[in-house]
């Protein structure tokens, strides 16, 4: 049996984009949103409901439809992130990534040595696979939350970091460490968010953000290859135009 193969972090190798959907809390939620096509599903551990005894179930989900378990966890702890990945995830999202140091701790919590010094276990998604400890770190991705004006500051040293599939702008704390909580329409906030996304374009590295239908065009002109959306707002959106077409 050979290691399923991680959609995700494939596409990004070669240069294509990938989109992660997000809101999901179940695994019927996922087998629902399997069929439209979707890179991945976006577990949420940081704010949401997916918790460690919840992921084997999620992740076995993503991999009935080929798509890749993104699971965030809430902190930058080595045995957190090789946790995770031992549950089944496919991909590992950390937040508050703001120094180089923090940047190393990531791939040391989520690579085998020789790459860095993740536990040796077999992990759900390595059962049956004899070769797991030797491919795993070939199919795992690692994604680090650019969210701080911290972490645009020290954006280049971050950069130099290698075994990092992508630097993911999030928004909404990006705002609120620049004292704008709430407002990330803010001029000041959005040419931190716009310059941290062309630094990392630049340096040849992976940009990803949270988008929706009005920004991703946008996003992606500006050369991101990674997009998590909600599902959110497409249900408003959708339930308030059912409601004007019944006349309500």
């Amino acid at each position: 049996m050979e290691i399923r193969p991680n959609r995700i972090k494939r596409k990004l190798a070669n240069g294509e984009t990938a989109i992660i959907i997000a809101g999901m809390t179940h695994a019927d939620d996922i087998d629902a949103v399997g069929p439209l096509g979707f890179d991945g599903a976006w577990l949420e551990g940081e704010h949401g409901a997916s918790d460690p005894a919840d992921l084997g179930n999620l992740t076995r989900a993503c991999d009935v439809w080929g798509m890749t378990s993104v699971a965030r966890i809430n902190l930058n702890e080595q045995g957190m992130i090789y946790r995770t990945l031992d549950r089944g995830a496919q991909a590992i999202v950390v937040p508050h990534v703001n120094t180089k140091a923090e940047a190393v701790n990531v791939v040391e919590g989520g690579k085998f040595a020789p790459i860095g010094k993740r536990g040796l276990f077999t992990s759900r998604q390595g059962y049956g696979v004899d070769n797991y400890l030797q491919v795993a770190n070939d199919e795992t991705a690692l994604i680090v939350l650019i969210e701080d004006i911290a972490a645009y500051n020290n954006l280049d040293e971050i950069l130099t970091v290698d075994h990092i599939d992508a630097f993911f702008v999030a928004p909404s704390d990006f705002a609120a460490s620049m004292g704008h909580i709430g407002n990330i329409g803010h001029p000041d906030v959005q040419a931190k968010i716009n310059g941290s996304i062309e630094k990392i374009v630049k340096s040849g590295r992976t940009a990803g953000t949270l988008a929706t239908n009005e920004n991703v065009g946008r996003f992606a002109d500006m050369g991101v290859k990674l997009f998590m959306t909600n599902t959110a707002p497409w249900l408003a959106a959708g339930s308030a135009q059912f409601k004007r077409n019944a006349g309500l």
